[in-house]
């Protein structure tokens, strides 16, 4: 007997105040009857089923337990998504279902190809790691359905690659990985792979010296956000947090008597690292933050080095050179960081410090 009618049966009974006998009295059964349907003993044919349903006036499928999925594309994508989210693997049987009924919906076909991909990863299952990447295969062929920014070729040819890699296709994920890759966007996981699992150390330096300078400017982006959140909220504690972390991040990066790319926009933070110091009262702390943007600035401008490779740790074959709208030279970014601001204390702790020795 299915446990949920047994359950059901009792529930519906006591919702409505009725005691086993006199439901078996409704029904013309014996009060064991009742006993033994609501213990999951036995089960009620399906004519007593019927007239159990209209007793506690409700449906038999309600009695059942059973709910009608609505299977509307759209639906049955959230479905897979909640599936995927919740890490439940019933989701891989509704995936297929929902294929056989959507075979041409990017949105069923991408979410059932993650599903696959996921418990494929978890549980290192080869073959559903072959269905996912038949699957996003598929999903690309049909991405002029997709409304999320988020998803796009280069995203699924990742987790492709990844797949392969998962399969010991080394050759096949390096790759997707590199025909797909506009401005860098792989270079650190192509130059992990390359590395280790692959074994090629020298091709895998290039790789990683680029995506260290990435992720540095990327960090100098990230920063200056949290920066301007912060400093909006008057919460200058943790803006000179962020400031600080950066800024000890490339310190680590710097070659000793060396300038780089990076110099200009840290001394832009050490600008900021004082305004948040002197809106915390920690006069000292700030003057010693625009000492050291002064002194990272006249060494910028005295050998300005536009280049990636005077970075520690990069040595990359491919000459690399940043932009900014920082101002031509780093005095010029002390000066414009200092009038952005607007912190009168700053600009006059500035101007007794510029022409000191």
């Amino acid at each position: 007997m299915n446990i949920n009618l047994s359950e059901n049966i009792r529930a519906q009974r006591r919702a409505r105040s009725l005691t086993q006998q006199q439901v078996a009295d409704a029904l013309g059964v014996t009060v064991g009857a009742v006993y033994k349907w609501e213990a999951n003993l036995s089960a009620p044919d399906l004519s007593l089923l019927v007239e159990l349903a209209d007793l506690f006036d409700t449906s038999v499928d309600v009695l059942l337990g059973y709910e009608v999925k609505n299977n509307k594309q759209a639906d049955t994508a959230a479905r897979l998504k909640e599936y995927l989210h919740n890490r439940d693997k019933a989701g891989l049987a509704e995936a297929e279902k929902a294929l056989l009924r959507y075979p041409n919906s990017f949105d069923i076909v991408y979410q059932s190809a993650m599903l696959h991909y996921l418990f494929g990863l978890m549980s290192d299952e080869k073959p559903l790691l072959r269905r996912s990447i038949g699957l996003m295969d598929r999903a690309i062929l049909l991405l002029g359905q997709n409304t999320d920014p988020k998803i796009s070729e280069i995203s699924i040819t990742y987790d492709m690659a990844v797949a392969h890699m998962e399969l010991g296709q080394e050759e096949k994920a390096l790759e997707l990985l590199k025909s797909n890759n506009p401005r860098g966007i792989n270079d650190d996981v192509i130059g992990q792979y390359l590395a280790g699992t692959c074994d090629r150390p020298q091709e895998a330096d290039g790789y990683l010296s680029t995506a260290l300078v990435s992720v540095s400017a990327m960090l100098i982006r990230i920063v200056n956000g949290f920066m301007n959140v912060y400093f909006k909220r008057d919460d200058y504690a943790s803006g000179a947090s962020v400031l600080a972390l950066a800024l000890d991040f490339f310190a680590s990066l710097k070659t000793e008597g060396t300038s780089n790319l990076f110099d200009k926009p840290c001394a832009d933070f050490y600008v900021c690292l004082a305004h948040a110091q002197l809106k915390l009262g920690k006069t000292g702390d700030a003057r010693a933050s625009l000492l050291s943007a002064k002194k990272l600035a006249e060494g910028f401008d005295r050998s300005p080095d536009y280049s990636a490779n005077s970075l520690r740790f990069v040595s990359a074959a491919e000459r690399q050179t940043a932009f900014d709208g920082l101002g031509s030279t780093a005095a010029e970014a002390v000066v414009k960081a200092i009038n952005t601001l607007e912190n009168k204390s700053l600009a006059e702790m500035w101007e007794e410090i510029k022409n000191e020795e």
